[in-house]
């Protein structure tokens, strides 16, 4: 059986090249950063949680201490860059595309045809498995198609993640954030304020406040998959679901969209919009975030009345 954790294995495999090609170019700091992110990877759900603890800790000291680079590894010039694109066009994106319909064509097939029989991929966990798959058919797919040098695919991997930096396990951190603020009871705290503040029986007003409680802690931790345990402790489990016999698919699903409006607005979020704005060079370091205010809006308020219709209105 293919498990969830061959995901962890494959993304330690990318970090570990990386760490390797940066030592090799004397990136220490590189090097130990993503040789480190790797080791998480292979082995972390086997070592104690001191030890991961104490990963952690020597990931943030080396990115707090300045040691990751920039790398300028040797890859494809503009000029070839150029010819490429206007020879091929948007062919150019069959590569990317081959990643969500391997995702979502795959557990269709898998899930609804006598393949689900065979017990091939741990349960509930087909999609992400098939998403991990998707992305090395597309990368086996481009390097049989355009015939890249050996280390291409490596090179230019490095090149975009040193560019990007500690920004990159952002959304990791802050997932495993998120778990300890509910672990920690803030949930509950904010659960009871929430309890005794919205008039009892107002379920369009407990939605309005889940949902703007996943956008607003979105916004202060910088991703919804830390706010989520909180907001779903607090309001979404207790009140909507169990009080009130909410549709716990669509108050998860939608609430997890309205938390994302909040990632839309935020500087927090550095990986979706600061990184953006440093790479393209802009003056603005907001001018990413200044741009999807106006579709942040409209979609939590459309996310608020698909939770309101969707969990409650068509669901009882």
């Amino acid at each position: 059986m293919i498990t969830y954790e061959w995901l962890y294995w494959l993304a330690g495999a990318f970090f570990a090249v990386w760490a390797t090609l940066s030592l090799r170019d004397r990136l220490f700091g590189n090097a130990a950063f993503w040789g480190l992110l790797a080791g998480s990877f292979f082995i972390g759900s086997h070592l104690p949680d001191f030890i991961n603890g104490v990963l952690v800790l020597a990931l943030v000291a080396i990115a707090g201490l300045g040691g990751l680079k920039r790398s300028q590894p040797a890859t494809s010039s503009s000029a070839e860059r150029d010819l490429l694109s206007s020879k091929l066009g948007n062919k150019l994106f069959i590569p990317a595309l081959i990643v969500p319909v391997m995702a979502v064509a795959g557990t269709l097939l898998y899930n609804y045809t006598p393949l689900h029989e065979t017990g091939l991929f741990e349960a509930r966990r087909e999609t992400l498995i098939l998403f991990g798959i998707g992305v090395c058919v597309a990368l086996v797919a481009a390097i049989v198609w355009l015939r890249p040098p050996a280390l291409a695919a490596a090179e230019e991997g490095r090149r975009l993640i040193d560019s990007i930096g500690w920004a990159a396990i952002l959304p990791q951190m802050l997932a495993a954030l998120g778990a300890v603020f509910a672990l920690a009871g803030v949930g509950d705290i904010i659960g009871g304020a929430a309890g005794s503040a919205i008039p009892e029986g107002s379920i369009f007003l407990t939605v309005v406040v889940f949902a703007l409680g996943m956008a607003l802690f979105t916004m202060i931790m910088g991703n919804a998959f830390a706010a989520f345990p909180v907001m779903a402790a607090a309001i979404g489990i207790p009140l909507l679901v169990e009080t009130y016999d909410g549709n716990p698919a669509v108050i998860g699903a939608v609430g997890m969209l309205a938390g994302f409006c909040g990632t839309l607005l935020t500087p927090m979020a550095a990986n979706f919009n600061i990184v953006p704005a440093a790479l393209l060079e802009l003056k603005d370091q907001n001018a990413v975030i200044r741009q999807q205010i106006g579709t942040a809006i409209p979609l939590w308020v459309c996310n608020v009345i698909i939770i309101y219709v969707g969990a409650f209105l068509l669901w009882n």
